[in-house]
């Protein structure tokens, strides 16, 4: 294959990958779109190490510029998927119960007390 088919053939997926994403993405209902998304971005762990390898067999300028900006859009995209991960696994946590309130002493001592206008007991 020529320079030209590779760069056209490469252009024809790119193309069908994005209509082929925007259509299953519409598909998704919103309240799966969080966790569908937080677990993308965790399994995105694997492009990091694939982003890694490469980084480490780059051999001129252009390919560093390269390996380094997908090592770091990789880092953001892992550590996203970690912090959404865990904003909604901690919407299911046991809240504290609060303490409980002191009780007034009742005794002679006790003064009772109203209500502040327009309120009732």
């Amino acid at each position: 294959m020529t320079n030209v088919n590779v760069v056209v053939v490469g252009l024809f997926v790119f193309v069908l990958a994005v209509f082929l994403g925007l259509e299953l993405i519409t598909k998704v209902p919103s309240l799966l779109h969080t966790p569908l998304m937080s677990g993308t971005n965790f399994i995105h762990g694997i492009v990091l190490v694939g982003a890694l390898t490469i980084a480490a067999t780059v051999h001129d300028t252009l390919g560093g510029v390269i390996a380094v900006a997908a090592v770091f859009l990789g880092t953001l995209n892992v550590v996203g998927g970690w912090v959404v991960t865990d904003r909604m696994l901690s919407m299911f946590r046991a809240k504290p119960a609060p303490a409980p309130a002191p009780k007034p002493e009742a005794g002679p001592a006790a003064v009772p007390t109203t209500p502040p206008p327009g309120e009732q007991r």
